[in-house]
């Protein structure tokens, strides 16, 4: 995505209207904004511009809720992982394509082996947050 998109002012603001993105202040107007953000990440590259523009907004919005509400800078990236797999519910088994299979998924779940590099940018798109989270 790049910042010098053209949008179409109408269309965009025709997804303003539907999404309605706020200063998130509650665990449900993040969850609402979350769920929004997955069905344009789905998309993949099919994205129009609006939508990547939306999309930007609404991860913006995520990230300065998650920032203020969920200590995770203090944490290691292993307590940062389970942090962010409790606050999403995400299961285990939804992470074995993410970190490359089963087995080493329930290794840097359980803490006996640490988080690559690969697997930091993996969790980092997933998550929809910063690679150096889990460095």
């Amino acid at each position: 995505m790049t910042a010098d998109l053209a949008i179409n002012t109408r269309r965009y603001a025709k997804l303003l209207a539907e999404t309605l993105p706020v200063v998130i202040e509650t665990e449900a107007e993040n969850e609402r904004m979350l769920a929004k953000v997955e069905k344009l990440i789905d998309k993949g590259e099919k994205l129009t511009a609006e939508e990547q523009t939306l999309l930007r907004l609404m991860t913006h919005l995520i990230q300065d809720f998650e920032d203020r509400h969920y200590q995770l800078n203090a944490s290691t990236p292993r307590g940062i992982l389970l942090e962010l797999m409790e606050a999403r519910s995400v299961k285990a088994s939804e992470l074995w394509g993410v970190l490359g299979s089963r087995g080493t998924t329930s290794e840097v779940i359980s803490g006996k082996r640490g988080i690559s590099k690969a697997q930091a940018r993996a969790l980092a798109q997933f998550f929809n947050v910063s690679a150096e989270l889990f460095i």
